[in-house]
């Protein structure tokens, strides 16, 4: 008869400064979840159970997103926490090109990017440049743990990959600038083409303009200030369109938070009633017959 002892499994250590997971459900937002849905396509279930507890554990001392990488180390049974390296291709700046273009001929994409919202069907806007934005298959991504486990990848890389799905679920912008753009040269891409589409739509109507004025010169002020209050446009079909915008408090989203608040309720929440009792209220007004 043989003997037999098997070893209870090493416990991980508990650091004093992880950082824990906020919400017990992971990617509470679609992108997020569809980052999370690339992973567990990946792993075997064990190995994502124990990558969820050590996320939620604050096994994960820090997370450094950069450009098409990520570092982080995670504390495991050992002294020395692992070093877990994620890399994922960034797009090139064409491809980043064509993204931008697809965006801006989509105007819901660009105000709601610029607001700082993830519009939900962003996904249309790459597959129009013919590139991915969240990975779809095992060569998208590259991982790497310092960890013993010879799988990959293993809990370590598991919780690492939760938390970053946390990291976007309050950050939309951190999944852009894994794949190559920061916040501020998103807005730049799509602010130089909002410019670019409002001077090519005012070219025709500049050039008739200038036209009329060679037919037509108008007589200096001082010589006809009759004519201050005079349109120079028939503006018998006229008609002006009550509609509630498509984002609220679009103004405020995209300037951030100004410089004499100093209360200790959320400014954007506050004014984004305001704005929406300002929409009801015109929208309320505008339905009313005309006496």
């Amino acid at each position: 008869m043989g003997w037999w002892y098997e070893y209870p499994k090493a416990k991980p250590r508990k650091p004093a400064d992880g950082i824990k997971a906020q919400s017990k459900k992971f990617g509470q937002t679609w992108w997020a979840s569809k980052w999370l849905a690339a992973l567990e396509r990946l792993m075997d279930s064990g190995r994502l159970s124990r990558g969820r507890s050590y996320a939620r554990s604050g096994q994960v001392l820090n997370l450094d997103i950069k450009p098409g990488h990520v570092d982080a180390r995670v504390q495991g049974s050992r002294p020395q926490p692992y070093k877990v390296k994620i890399d994922i291709t960034p797009l090139s700046e064409k491809e980043w090109q064509r993204v931008a273009d697809a965006m801006a001929e989509q105007a819901i994409f660009a105000a709601k990017l610029l607001a700082g919202e993830m519009p939900q069907n962003i996904e249309e806007a790459f597959a129009a440049a013919k590139v991915n934005l969240f990975p779809t298959s095992s060569g998208d991504l590259d991982t790497d743990c310092s960890c013993p486990d010879w799988s990959n990848p293993c809990k370590h890389i598991a919780a690492v990959y939760y938390l970053l799905g946390e990291q976007f679920d309050g950050d939309p912008f951190l999944l852009f600038r894994l794949r190559g753009k920061s916040k501020d040269e998103i807005m730049s891409l799509l602010r130089a083409r909002r410019v670019m589409s409002a001077l090519e739509e005012a070219a025709p109507i500049e050039s008739e303009k200038a036209d009329r004025v060679k037919e037509e010169p108008l007589l200096p002020l001082d010589l006809d200030p009759d004519r201050f209050w005079i349109g120079s446009a028939d503006l018998s079909d006229f008609r002006v369109s009550i509609a509630a915008p498509p984002i609220d408090a679009a103004p405020i989203k995209r300037l951030g938070l100004p410089k004499f608040w100093h209360g200790k309720q959320d400014f954007t929440v506050l004014l984004t009633g305001a704005y929406q009792a300002i929409t009801e209220a015109s929208l309320e007004a505008g339905n009313v017959p005309a006496k």
